[in-house]
Protein backbone atom coordinates (compact mmCIF):
# COMPACT_ATOMS: atom_id res chain seq x y z
CA UNK A 1 0.00 0.00 0.00
CA UNK A 2 1.46 3.43 -1.27
CA UNK A 3 2.81 5.82 1.98
CA UNK A 4 2.12 9.45 2.07
CA UNK A 5 3.48 11.56 4.79
CA UNK A 6 1.72 15.22 5.02
CA UNK A 7 3.08 17.80 7.29
CA UNK A 8 0.66 20.88 8.75
CA UNK A 9 1.49 24.45 9.16
CA UNK A 10 -0.34 25.43 11.93
CA UNK A 11 -2.89 24.19 14.11
CA UNK A 12 -5.50 26.83 14.48
CA UNK A 13 -9.14 26.08 13.65
CA UNK A 14 -8.44 24.91 9.98
CA UNK A 15 -5.33 23.47 10.67
CA UNK A 16 -6.26 21.32 13.86
CA UNK A 17 -9.79 20.29 11.89
CA UNK A 18 -7.27 18.67 9.28
CA UNK A 19 -5.75 16.90 12.03
CA UNK A 20 -8.42 15.42 13.12
CA UNK A 21 -9.85 14.43 9.95
CA UNK A 22 -6.82 12.56 8.86
CA UNK A 23 -6.03 10.98 11.85
CA UNK A 24 -9.72 9.78 12.68
CA UNK A 25 -10.20 8.56 9.05
CA UNK A 26 -6.35 7.03 8.36
CA UNK A 27 -8.19 3.51 7.88
CA UNK A 28 -10.90 5.00 5.88
CA UNK A 29 -8.47 6.09 3.57
CA UNK A 30 -6.58 2.78 3.49
CA UNK A 31 -10.04 0.70 3.06
CA UNK A 32 -11.66 3.29 0.15
CA UNK A 33 -8.37 5.09 -1.83
CA UNK A 34 -5.37 2.27 -1.30
CA UNK A 35 -2.99 5.27 0.51
CA UNK A 36 -2.05 5.12 3.95
CA UNK A 37 -1.70 9.15 4.73
CA UNK A 38 0.14 9.71 7.81
CA UNK A 39 0.86 13.07 9.92
CA UNK A 40 4.43 13.25 10.04
CA UNK A 41 5.18 16.78 11.20
CA UNK A 42 3.05 19.92 12.71
CA UNK A 43 4.95 23.64 12.66
CA UNK A 44 3.12 25.03 16.12
CA UNK A 45 4.16 27.60 17.73
CA UNK A 46 2.00 26.83 21.19
CA UNK A 47 3.38 23.47 21.60
CA UNK A 48 0.48 22.72 24.65
CA UNK A 49 -1.73 23.46 21.53
CA UNK A 50 -0.25 20.53 19.52
CA UNK A 51 0.23 18.08 22.52
CA UNK A 52 -3.42 18.48 23.44
CA UNK A 53 -4.81 17.94 20.45
CA UNK A 54 -2.77 14.68 20.48
CA UNK A 55 0.18 15.04 18.20
CA UNK A 56 3.05 13.17 19.46
CA UNK A 57 5.74 15.47 20.73
CA UNK A 58 7.62 14.11 18.49
CA UNK A 59 6.57 15.18 15.28
CA UNK A 60 6.41 18.57 16.62
CA UNK A 61 8.85 20.41 14.25
CA UNK A 62 10.96 23.14 15.51
CA UNK A 63 11.10 25.49 12.12
CA UNK A 64 10.19 25.03 8.71
CA UNK A 65 13.57 23.60 7.57
CA UNK A 66 12.93 20.29 9.94
CA UNK A 67 9.58 19.78 7.68
CA UNK A 68 11.67 20.62 4.62
CA UNK A 69 14.46 17.71 5.58
CA UNK A 70 12.16 14.96 6.36
CA UNK A 71 12.65 12.48 3.85
CA UNK A 72 8.79 11.05 5.29
CA UNK A 73 7.17 13.81 4.78
CA UNK A 74 5.50 14.13 0.92
CA UNK A 75 3.23 16.90 1.54
CA UNK A 76 2.68 20.04 3.25
CA UNK A 77 -0.34 21.42 3.95
CA UNK A 78 -0.43 25.36 4.73
CA UNK A 79 -3.05 26.87 6.75
CA UNK A 80 -1.60 29.66 8.44
CA UNK A 81 -3.25 32.64 6.90
CA UNK A 82 -1.49 36.16 5.70
CA UNK A 83 1.36 36.36 3.16
CA UNK A 84 4.14 36.15 5.34
CA UNK A 85 6.12 33.50 6.62
CA UNK A 86 3.06 31.68 4.80
CA UNK A 87 4.66 32.79 1.21
CA UNK A 88 8.59 31.59 2.87
CA UNK A 89 7.29 28.37 4.26
CA UNK A 90 5.16 27.03 0.87
CA UNK A 91 7.91 28.48 -1.09
CA UNK A 92 11.28 26.57 1.03
CA UNK A 93 8.39 23.13 1.12
CA UNK A 94 8.32 23.56 -3.07
CA UNK A 95 12.59 24.16 -3.62
CA UNK A 96 12.51 20.89 -1.16
CA UNK A 97 10.45 18.63 -3.81
CA UNK A 98 7.48 18.98 -1.51
CA UNK A 99 3.60 19.27 -3.28
CA UNK A 100 1.89 21.81 -1.17
CA UNK A 101 -1.68 21.94 -0.27
CA UNK A 102 -3.15 25.53 0.48
CA UNK A 103 -5.95 26.99 1.96
CA UNK A 104 -4.27 30.42 2.37
CA UNK A 105 -6.80 32.73 -0.40
CA UNK A 106 -4.89 35.58 0.24
CA UNK A 107 -1.00 34.23 -0.42
CA UNK A 108 -2.72 32.11 -3.54
CA UNK A 109 -4.66 35.06 -5.11
CA UNK A 110 -1.57 37.39 -4.66
CA UNK A 111 1.65 35.20 -5.72
CA UNK A 112 0.09 32.15 -7.49
CA UNK A 113 2.06 32.90 -9.94
CA UNK A 114 5.57 32.68 -8.06
CA UNK A 115 4.43 29.04 -6.25
CA UNK A 116 3.01 27.72 -9.25
CA UNK A 117 6.55 28.40 -10.70
CA UNK A 118 8.38 27.06 -8.15
CA UNK A 119 6.02 23.61 -8.00
CA UNK A 120 6.81 23.74 -11.82
CA UNK A 121 10.72 23.49 -11.82
CA UNK A 122 10.49 21.15 -8.64
CA UNK A 123 7.74 18.61 -10.25
CA UNK A 124 5.88 19.23 -7.40
CA UNK A 125 2.01 19.50 -7.12
CA UNK A 126 0.12 23.10 -6.12
CA UNK A 127 -3.54 22.24 -4.67
CA UNK A 128 -6.01 24.84 -3.65
CA UNK A 129 -8.93 23.44 -3.49
CA UNK A 130 -9.52 25.07 0.09
CA UNK A 131 -9.19 28.82 -0.87
CA UNK A 132 -12.24 29.15 -2.10
CA UNK A 133 -15.94 28.72 -0.15
CA UNK A 134 -14.55 26.30 2.18
CA UNK A 135 -16.24 22.79 1.81
CA UNK A 136 -17.84 23.29 -1.67
CA UNK A 137 -15.54 21.92 -4.25
CA UNK A 138 -16.09 24.40 -7.01
CA UNK A 139 -12.45 24.02 -7.97
CA UNK A 140 -12.21 20.95 -8.48
CA UNK A 141 -15.18 21.24 -10.44
CA UNK A 142 -14.07 23.71 -12.71
CA UNK A 143 -10.87 21.95 -13.35
CA UNK A 144 -12.21 18.38 -13.60
CA UNK A 145 -15.76 18.18 -14.64
CA UNK A 146 -16.99 21.78 -16.34
CA UNK A 147 -13.53 21.61 -18.50
CA UNK A 148 -15.17 21.09 -22.10
CA UNK A 149 -17.66 24.56 -21.50
CA UNK A 150 -16.95 27.88 -22.29
CA UNK A 151 -17.50 29.76 -19.21
CA UNK A 152 -19.57 32.74 -19.97
CA UNK A 153 -20.04 33.97 -16.09
CA UNK A 154 -19.72 32.90 -12.52
CA UNK A 155 -22.27 34.57 -9.40
CA UNK A 156 -21.53 33.18 -5.64
CA UNK A 157 -21.96 34.29 -2.46
CA UNK A 158 -18.63 33.27 -1.32
CA UNK A 159 -18.27 35.43 2.26
CA UNK A 160 -19.73 33.54 5.01
CA UNK A 161 -19.81 36.31 7.42
CA UNK A 162 -21.39 38.79 5.00
CA UNK A 163 -24.13 36.55 4.01
CA UNK A 164 -24.81 36.28 7.76
CA UNK A 165 -24.85 40.10 8.15
CA UNK A 166 -27.41 40.70 5.61
CA UNK A 167 -29.45 37.57 6.46
CA UNK A 168 -30.03 38.63 10.01
CA UNK A 169 -30.30 42.46 8.65
CA UNK A 170 -33.15 41.05 6.38
CA UNK A 171 -34.94 38.36 8.91
CA UNK A 172 -35.13 40.69 11.94
CA UNK A 173 -34.39 44.08 10.35
CA UNK A 174 -32.01 44.97 12.68
CA UNK A 175 -29.32 47.19 12.07
CA UNK A 176 -25.82 46.24 10.47
CA UNK A 177 -23.86 47.52 13.77
CA UNK A 178 -25.71 45.57 16.22
CA UNK A 179 -25.86 42.66 13.74
CA UNK A 180 -22.06 43.33 13.08
CA UNK A 181 -21.38 43.21 17.08
CA UNK A 182 -23.63 39.89 17.36
CA UNK A 183 -21.32 38.13 13.96
CA UNK A 184 -17.90 38.38 16.16
CA UNK A 185 -19.55 37.65 19.16
CA UNK A 186 -20.71 34.26 17.49
CA UNK A 187 -16.96 34.00 15.94
CA UNK A 188 -18.47 34.49 12.09
CA UNK A 189 -16.60 37.89 12.05
CA UNK A 190 -13.40 38.72 13.41
CA UNK A 191 -12.10 41.68 15.93
CA UNK A 192 -11.18 43.70 13.32
CA UNK A 193 -13.97 42.58 10.02
CA UNK A 194 -12.55 44.89 7.39
CA UNK A 195 -11.30 41.58 5.05
CA UNK A 196 -15.04 40.59 5.00
CA UNK A 197 -17.07 43.50 5.14
CA UNK A 198 -15.10 45.66 2.48
CA UNK A 199 -15.37 42.98 0.02
CA UNK A 200 -11.19 41.56 0.15
CA UNK A 201 -11.91 37.99 1.09
CA UNK A 202 -14.54 37.78 -1.85
CA UNK A 203 -12.31 39.87 -4.29
CA UNK A 204 -9.19 37.08 -3.54
CA UNK A 205 -12.24 34.32 -4.55
CA UNK A 206 -13.12 35.74 -7.29
CA UNK A 207 -9.82 36.33 -8.53
CA UNK A 208 -9.17 32.80 -8.11
CA UNK A 209 -12.40 31.35 -9.61
CA UNK A 210 -12.65 33.94 -12.46
CA UNK A 211 -9.11 33.00 -13.75
CA UNK A 212 -9.84 29.44 -13.89
CA UNK A 213 -13.13 29.74 -15.48
CA UNK A 214 -12.06 32.21 -18.17
CA UNK A 215 -8.28 30.91 -18.86
CA UNK A 216 -6.60 33.99 -17.75
CA UNK A 217 -4.70 35.89 -15.50
CA UNK A 218 -7.41 37.59 -13.64
CA UNK A 219 -5.11 40.04 -10.77
CA UNK A 220 -6.69 41.04 -7.55
CA UNK A 221 -6.10 44.50 -8.67
CA UNK A 222 -8.41 44.25 -11.56
CA UNK A 223 -11.57 43.59 -9.32
CA UNK A 224 -14.34 46.17 -8.90
CA UNK A 225 -14.91 46.04 -5.29
CA UNK A 226 -17.47 47.46 -2.94
CA UNK A 227 -18.34 46.40 0.72
CA UNK A 228 -21.77 46.69 2.76
CA UNK A 229 -20.92 48.36 5.51
CA UNK A 230 -23.07 51.27 3.90
CA UNK A 231 -26.10 48.99 3.79
CA UNK A 232 -29.22 50.45 5.67
CA UNK A 233 -31.96 48.36 7.26
CA UNK A 234 -34.34 51.08 4.80
CA UNK A 235 -32.92 49.62 1.52
CA UNK A 236 -33.08 46.00 2.43
CA UNK A 237 -36.98 46.65 3.36
CA UNK A 238 -37.19 48.71 0.26
CA UNK A 239 -35.97 46.10 -2.20
CA UNK A 240 -38.04 43.53 -0.58
CA UNK A 241 -41.01 45.67 -1.55
CA UNK A 242 -39.98 45.75 -5.29
CA UNK A 243 -39.13 42.22 -4.68
CA UNK A 244 -35.75 41.64 -4.76
CA UNK A 245 -33.02 40.13 -1.92
CA UNK A 246 -29.98 41.56 -0.85
CA UNK A 247 -26.58 39.62 -1.13
CA UNK A 248 -23.13 40.81 -1.18
CA UNK A 249 -22.00 38.76 -4.68
CA UNK A 250 -19.35 38.46 -6.86
CA UNK A 251 -19.94 38.26 -10.35
CA UNK A 252 -17.29 37.46 -12.99
CA UNK A 253 -18.65 37.59 -16.81
CA UNK A 254 -16.55 36.34 -20.26
CA UNK A 255 -18.71 38.29 -22.93
CA UNK A 256 -17.75 39.49 -26.67
CA UNK A 257 -16.64 42.98 -25.59
CA UNK A 258 -14.43 41.76 -22.79
CA UNK A 259 -14.28 40.77 -19.16
CA UNK A 260 -15.85 42.27 -16.10
CA UNK A 261 -15.05 40.92 -12.23
CA UNK A 262 -16.81 42.47 -9.25
CA UNK A 263 -17.43 42.44 -5.86
CA UNK A 264 -20.75 44.62 -4.50
CA UNK A 265 -23.82 44.41 -2.85
CA UNK A 266 -26.10 43.18 -5.18
CA UNK A 267 -30.25 42.75 -5.40
CA UNK A 268 -31.13 39.70 -6.94
CA UNK A 269 -34.80 38.47 -7.72
CA UNK A 270 -36.60 37.05 -4.84
CA UNK A 271 -37.21 33.65 -7.40
CA UNK A 272 -33.36 33.16 -7.81
CA UNK A 273 -31.65 30.28 -6.37
CA UNK A 274 -29.27 32.25 -4.64
CA UNK A 275 -31.76 34.43 -3.02
CA UNK A 276 -32.36 31.46 -0.82
CA UNK A 277 -28.89 30.57 0.69
CA UNK A 278 -29.03 32.53 4.35
CA UNK A 279 -26.20 32.65 7.06
CA UNK A 280 -23.03 31.46 6.91
CA UNK A 281 -23.84 29.51 3.71
CA UNK A 282 -21.87 29.82 0.32
CA UNK A 283 -22.84 29.84 -3.03
CA UNK A 284 -21.96 29.66 -6.59
CA UNK A 285 -23.71 30.14 -9.59
CA UNK A 286 -21.83 29.20 -12.90
CA UNK A 287 -23.39 29.24 -16.39
CA UNK A 288 -21.42 27.35 -19.56
CA UNK A 289 -22.30 27.49 -23.07
CA UNK A 290 -23.42 23.82 -22.95
CA UNK A 291 -24.33 22.87 -19.58
CA UNK A 292 -26.19 26.15 -18.89
CA UNK A 293 -26.43 26.55 -15.23
CA UNK A 294 -24.86 24.93 -12.66
CA UNK A 295 -25.10 25.97 -8.63
CA UNK A 296 -23.00 24.22 -6.06
CA UNK A 297 -24.35 25.15 -2.00
CA UNK A 298 -22.13 24.57 1.06
CA UNK A 299 -20.68 25.81 4.37
CA UNK A 300 -18.35 28.46 3.26
CA UNK A 301 -15.84 28.31 6.35
CA UNK A 302 -14.94 26.34 9.34
CA UNK A 303 -13.29 23.56 10.47
CA UNK A 304 -14.51 20.75 9.07
CA UNK A 305 -16.02 22.22 6.03
CA UNK A 306 -12.36 23.37 5.15
CA UNK A 307 -10.32 20.58 6.52
CA UNK A 308 -13.03 18.37 3.74
CA UNK A 309 -11.52 20.39 1.20
CA UNK A 310 -7.72 20.37 1.99
CA UNK A 311 -8.05 16.12 2.73
CA UNK A 312 -9.64 16.16 -0.51
CA UNK A 313 -6.59 17.76 -2.20
CA UNK A 314 -4.31 15.64 0.07
CA UNK A 315 -5.97 12.44 -1.46
CA UNK A 316 -6.30 13.97 -4.91
CA UNK A 317 -2.06 14.43 -4.55
CA UNK A 318 -1.41 11.26 -3.58
CA UNK A 319 -3.81 9.14 -6.10
CA UNK A 320 -2.59 11.26 -8.99
CA UNK A 321 1.01 10.60 -10.29
CA UNK A 322 1.52 13.14 -12.32
CA UNK A 323 0.38 17.15 -11.85
CA UNK A 324 -1.46 19.83 -14.00
CA UNK A 325 -0.71 23.19 -13.79
CA UNK A 326 -2.52 26.40 -14.40
CA UNK A 327 -4.51 26.51 -18.09
CA UNK A 328 -2.92 30.14 -19.16
CA UNK A 329 0.10 32.20 -18.58
CA UNK A 330 0.17 32.32 -15.07
CA UNK A 331 1.91 35.79 -14.48
CA UNK A 332 2.10 38.98 -11.80
CA UNK A 333 -0.37 41.27 -13.61
CA UNK A 334 -3.16 40.39 -16.51
CA UNK A 335 -2.46 39.31 -20.09
CA UNK A 336 -1.09 42.45 -22.44
CA UNK A 337 -4.10 40.33 -24.95
CA UNK A 338 -6.89 40.15 -22.12
CA UNK A 339 -9.54 43.35 -22.17
CA UNK A 340 -11.19 43.91 -19.10
CA UNK A 341 -14.82 46.14 -18.91
CA UNK A 342 -14.87 48.93 -16.15
CA UNK A 343 -18.25 50.81 -17.64
CA UNK A 344 -20.14 47.60 -17.25
CA UNK A 345 -24.15 47.69 -17.57
CA UNK A 346 -26.29 47.22 -14.82
CA UNK A 347 -29.81 47.78 -13.50
CA UNK A 348 -29.65 49.88 -10.43
CA UNK A 349 -31.70 51.00 -7.55
CA UNK A 350 -31.23 54.41 -5.93
CA UNK A 351 -32.79 55.94 -2.88
CA UNK A 352 -33.14 60.00 -3.27
CA UNK A 353 -34.33 61.74 0.02
CA UNK A 354 -36.45 64.42 -2.64
CA UNK A 355 -37.45 67.76 -1.59
CA UNK A 356 -41.45 67.55 -0.73
CA UNK A 357 -42.54 70.13 -3.17
CA UNK A 358 -44.21 69.97 -7.42
CA UNK A 359 -42.22 69.19 -10.10
CA UNK A 360 -38.65 67.56 -7.97
CA UNK A 361 -40.09 63.98 -9.86
CA UNK A 362 -39.80 65.17 -13.15
CA UNK A 363 -36.64 67.20 -12.75
CA UNK A 364 -35.04 63.30 -11.73
CA UNK A 365 -36.88 62.39 -14.59
CA UNK A 366 -35.40 64.59 -16.74
CA UNK A 367 -31.57 63.93 -15.49
CA UNK A 368 -32.16 60.41 -15.99
CA UNK A 369 -33.23 60.83 -19.37
CA UNK A 370 -30.85 63.62 -20.53
CA UNK A 371 -28.61 60.27 -19.42
CA UNK A 372 -30.21 57.84 -21.52
CA UNK A 373 -31.62 55.98 -17.98
CA UNK A 374 -34.59 54.00 -18.01
CA UNK A 375 -37.00 53.11 -14.91
CA UNK A 376 -38.52 49.86 -14.49
CA UNK A 377 -40.12 50.47 -10.65
CA UNK A 378 -40.44 53.03 -8.35
CA UNK A 379 -41.89 53.94 -4.91
CA UNK A 380 -42.63 56.99 -4.24
CA UNK A 381 -43.63 57.70 -0.11
CA UNK A 382 -46.54 60.53 0.63
CA UNK A 383 -44.88 63.33 2.08
CA UNK A 384 -47.09 66.70 3.23
CA UNK A 385 -45.27 68.37 5.60
CA UNK A 386 -42.46 70.03 3.29
CA UNK A 387 -40.01 67.96 4.61
CA UNK A 388 -37.72 65.27 2.17
CA UNK A 389 -39.48 62.35 1.62
CA UNK A 390 -37.77 58.78 -0.22
CA UNK A 391 -38.43 57.99 -3.68
CA UNK A 392 -37.00 54.70 -4.48
CA UNK A 393 -35.97 53.61 -8.78
CA UNK A 394 -35.13 50.60 -10.61
CA UNK A 395 -33.31 51.71 -13.21
CA UNK A 396 -33.34 49.08 -16.97
CA UNK A 397 -29.48 47.96 -17.30
CA UNK A 398 -27.34 51.02 -17.97
CA UNK A 399 -24.21 51.95 -17.76
CA UNK A 400 -21.81 52.30 -14.19
CA UNK A 401 -20.62 55.89 -15.95
CA UNK A 402 -24.56 56.69 -16.73
CA UNK A 403 -25.18 56.19 -13.51
CA UNK A 404 -22.09 57.90 -11.58
CA UNK A 405 -23.26 61.02 -13.98
CA UNK A 406 -26.81 60.97 -13.32
CA UNK A 407 -25.85 60.66 -9.65
CA UNK A 408 -23.48 63.42 -9.58
CA UNK A 409 -26.17 66.12 -11.20
CA UNK A 410 -28.75 65.33 -9.36
CA UNK A 411 -26.85 66.00 -6.37
CA UNK A 412 -25.14 69.35 -7.68
CA UNK A 413 -28.72 70.62 -8.69
CA UNK A 414 -30.47 72.49 -5.87
CA UNK A 415 -34.02 71.94 -4.22
CA UNK A 416 -34.53 68.68 -5.86
CA UNK A 417 -33.19 65.57 -3.85
CA UNK A 418 -29.65 63.99 -2.40
CA UNK A 419 -28.59 60.70 -3.79
CA UNK A 420 -28.39 58.30 -0.06
CA UNK A 421 -27.46 54.38 -1.96
CA UNK A 422 -27.18 53.15 -5.18
CA UNK A 423 -26.93 49.38 -5.42
CA UNK A 424 -26.60 47.63 -8.36
CA UNK A 425 -29.60 44.86 -9.33
CA UNK A 426 -29.41 41.26 -11.04
CA UNK A 427 -32.67 41.30 -12.87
Amino acid sequence: MKKVGVAILGLGVVGSGTYNMLTEHRQFYMDTQGVDVTVENVLELNRQKALALGVPESKIAANIAEICSNPDVDIVIEVMGGVEPAKTFVLSALNAGKSVVTSNKELFCKHSHELEKAAKKNSCGLFYEATCVGGVPVIRTLLDNLQGNRILSIMGIINGTTNYILTKMTDDGASYEKVLKEAQKLGYAEADPTADVEGFDAAYKLSILSSLAFHTKIPFSRIYREGITHITPDDIQYGKQLGYVLKLLAIGKNTEDGIEVRVHPTYIRSSHPLASVKDSYNAVYVTGDYVEDVMLYGRGAGARPTASAIVGDVLYCATHPTFAYSTFPNTEEADPSAKFIDNFKSAYYLRLNAHDKAGVLAKVSSIFSRHNISLAQMIQEDGGDGTCVPLVFITHRTKEKSIAKAVEDINSTADIAEVVSVIRVVS
